[in-house]
């Protein structure tokens, strides 16, 4: 997978990127990651990126001309499966819109910034639209590394343990239940017996029935959609 980045604040993406599971995806050559400085597509001495907004109010807007160049430039070299705008009022991000990103091939991710982008370059280059939540942050750098992160991970061989990620928190509508590790017995706060027995099926079925237990406490929204039993394969 290669997943390219426009954004104007590039340094905002280089630790993100340098560190853990994403470098190690990199060194093994299973992802790449590439940040493009916006303002290198930009004309004129000041690399002008932004503008005042048509009719009036407050914030600036980002051109069209830049984002046009950047995106051009890219698809030049290589096909892309999506260009991904990052923005608050996006298709709202969870663990299956990951999963599904997690098959493409190439991605392009572009960061808002100011009051947005130019509406026109949503319309003719944008494919795809996503939040990360209902707020608002300063950019979409750290959105554009959230996701990043979420989706990379996915790839078989990105993690030592490749059935890890399918255990994760929301991968069959569920919170993850309760882990532990040793010491067994710490002050007097004891793992559960059932973790101890070595007996497989029990085993899974207390983490099951700790996961609705935990969803029903934390996350009753989530449980309006299906369930998987334990065992059932992912999707």
């Amino acid at each position: 997978m290669r997943i390219d980045i426009i954004t104007v604040v590039p340094g905002l993406l280089e630790g993100p990127f340098s560190h853990s599971i994403l470098k190690r995806a990199e060194d093994k050559g299973l992802a790449k990651v590439r940040i493009h400085n916006l303002r290198d597509y930009a004309s004129g001495k000041q690399k002008q990126v932004d503008d005042y907004a048509f009719g009036g109010g407050a914030g600036m807007v980002m051109m069209v001309e830049p984002i046009a160049k950047c995106i051009q430039a890219l698809q030049a070299e290589r096909n892309y499966d999506e260009i991904i705008y990052m923005t608050p009022d996006g298709q709202p991000f969870n663990q299956p819109v990951a999963n599904e990103l997690s098959l493409k091939g190439n991605l392009i991710i572009l960061c808002g910034h100011y009051k947005g982008v130019d509406e026109r370059v949503r319309q003719k280059y944008i494919t795809r639209e996503i939040s990360i939540g209902d707020f608002v942050l300063s950019g979409g750098e750290l959105a554009a590394a959230v996701l990043t992160d979420a989706v990379i991970r996915l790839i078989p061989g990105v993690l030592n343990d490749e059935t890890s990620a399918l255990t994760d928190s929301f991968q069959d509508g569920l919170l993850a239940p309760p882990v532990y590790t040793r010491p067994a017995d710490y002050n007097g706060m004891k793992v559960p017996d059932i973790l101890l027995s070595g007996h497989n099926e029990k085993i899974a079925n207390w983490r099951f029935e700790e996961s609705v237990r935990r969803t029903k406490e934390r996350r009753p929204d989530l449980l309006q959609g299906p369930v998987s039993e334990p065992g059932d394969e992912v999707k």
